[in-house]
């Protein structure tokens, strides 16, 4: 099956896609077939969650052909809960969690079969060369993905993030990793310096001749790459059954999800949930106090001209949202041209403007609401005291947008909020939000905050104490390019 790319420029099989994460013409990769061909989503609720994911995945990726054994091989005892996803009341709120990989946060979801994706694309292309991953990362995207990759045969990492624009806690995930082919780097400046100079390096080394003189492609784990962002679609069906299984809803009711959201990958895979017909009602984008999304879905018009904020949410400190490209594709009925002209002025001006008719079609299937770093700290404080739920601030994010929209009077019977991250990745944050006084470094916070809670910390976070840090290199995000072929020509991953 071949997939579009958003820029019009030619298509690819899944297998490709996978493999190279970006179009040649520096588009991502869409399946625009996707609401036409037929899926049997209400069969597929009622089979157990890595049955139902491999189902899912094969109708998303049908190049692979043994999608059960991929499956197996990359959730397979990786999970606290058999579950992978599981959904819980606080209060009068429905939670999704998707923290409990190895990493605490939703990432691990993707990251655990993207690794296994491209293995097999390989095997089945007879590629011996090495793939080299290049990812940036808001916070939670890096380690999940080294966690993926570390000594996988026939591949090599390096992860650029914000210098001081992650916590504390998932630095040190970062920066302790174990691995002989992964490398981690910091970027000064922010997470779309990381990204910005990620997508420079795709374009200026895909026709480097010393690159490809030594075996090496490129491609990405970020959510550009559509073997990232298929995963993500399965635990939108999890959910509904979930519901299902209740009592909060019949079989073919609406549901709203809640998604805290920063370069909309997570939210465009319950659009791609939609699309495949599972009945999901209003999508509703919950931003931080960077809020260019929630201005982007009022106004029809993508600014990020605009000051950059470091909030207690780093993962959605985000002004340029990749996945954004995608809908703009599939609304505009697959107008290339007009999206890659959008994207080329958000890179020269810095802004673009969304004619009102492809806005209203938008609009039929988002909302958008943003939280303050004022109210997001309310939020957790209440809901920890009124429900005894622990949410961190990504989590809280959605909750205040998900009361916003139930206030609106527009919300479905049923209403769904992710939950992307531990909130022990944040200690200090969610300390101080329940009225605490965060104690010493991150890994004092961690243990403060299970002593008051009583509740665990994830065994992936509680070993982090006293790993020896392996990288600690800083770069400007004009450096990228010549960092990744130093990397590799020194043989460092």
């Amino acid at each position: 099956m071949q997939v579009q790319s958003t820029r019009g420029g030619s298509g690819a099989d899944c297998r490709e896609a996978v493999l190279k994460g970006l179009a040649p013409d520096g588009g991502l990769y869409v399946d625009d077939s996707l609401r036409e061909r037929f899926f049997p989503w209400d069969e597929v609720l009622f089979l157990p969650p890595l049955k139902a994911a491999a189902r899912i995945l094969s109708h998303l990726l049908p190049d692979f052909e043994n999608m059960d054994e991929i499956v197996q091989r990359s959730y397979a005892g990786k999970f606290d809960t058999p579950a992978l996803t599981p959904l819980v009341r606080a209060g009068d709120h429905r939670i999704l969690e998707l923290f409990h990989g190895p990493t605490s946060a939703f990432k691990d979801v993707a990251l655990s079969v993207l690794p296994v994706l491209m293995t097999e694309a390989k095997k089945a292309d007879h590629d011996a060369g090495k793939t080299v991953i290049l990812t940036a990362t808001s916070g939670d995207t890096g380690k999940a993905a080294l966690e993926g990759f570390h000594d996988v045969e026939g591949t090599g990492i390096i992860v650029f993030y914000p210098d001081g624009g992650v916590s504390p806690v998932q630095r040190a995930q970062m920066v302790t990793q174990p691995g002989k082919n992964v490398k981690v780097c910091a970027v000064s400046g922010n997470f779309d310096d990381c990204q910005n100079g990620v997508k420079r390096a795709f374009a200026a080394l895909s026709e480097n001749k010393e690159l490809a003189a030594s075996g090496c492609a490129l491609s990405s784990a970020n959510s550009i790459n559509i073997g990232r962002l298929a995963p993500q679609t399965v635990y939108y069906f999890l959910a509904y059954r979930q519901l299902l299984d209740m009592d909060d809803i019949r079989l073919g009711d609406p549901v709203d999800f809640v998604v805290p959201t920063g370069n909309f990958g997570d939210i465009l895979a319950a659009y791609q949930a939609k699309q495949m017909g599972l009945p999901v009602g209003k999508l509703i984008c919950a931003s931080n106090a960077n809020r260019v999304l929630t201005d982007f879905f009022e106004t029809g018009v993508y600014d990020r001209r605009r000051e950059f904020l470091r909030t207690t949410s780093p993962s959605m400190d985000i002004l340029i949202s990749s996945n954004l490209e995608r809908l703009l594709y599939l609304a505009s009925d697959g107008a290339g041209a007009f999206v890659s002209a959008c994207m080329k002025a958000l890179a020269r001006e810095g802004v673009y403007t969304v004619p009102e008719e492809i806005m209203a079609r938008i609009r039929e299937d988002f909302a958008a609401a943003s939280c303050n770093e004022a109210q997001c700290a309310e939020t957790i404080g209440r809901v920890w005291r009124e429900c005894g739920y622990l949410a961190d601030p990504h989590t809280a994010v959605a909750l205040h947008a998900a009361d916003k929209w139930k206030a609106s009077g527009q919300a479905a019977k049923a209403i769904v909020t992710l939950s992307t991250a531990s909130p022990f990745k944040f200690p200090g944050a969610v300390l101080s939000a329940i009225g605490e006084e965060a104690e010493g470094d991150e890994f004092s916070q961690m243990e403060q905050l299970s002593r008051i809670t009583r509740l665990p910390i994830p065994q992936g976070l509680a070993c982090l104490r006293g790993k020896d840090v392996r990288f600690s290199d800083v770069i400007d995000g004009s450096e990228i390019e010549n960092y990744v072929l130093n990397t590799i020509r020194k043989g460092e991953i």
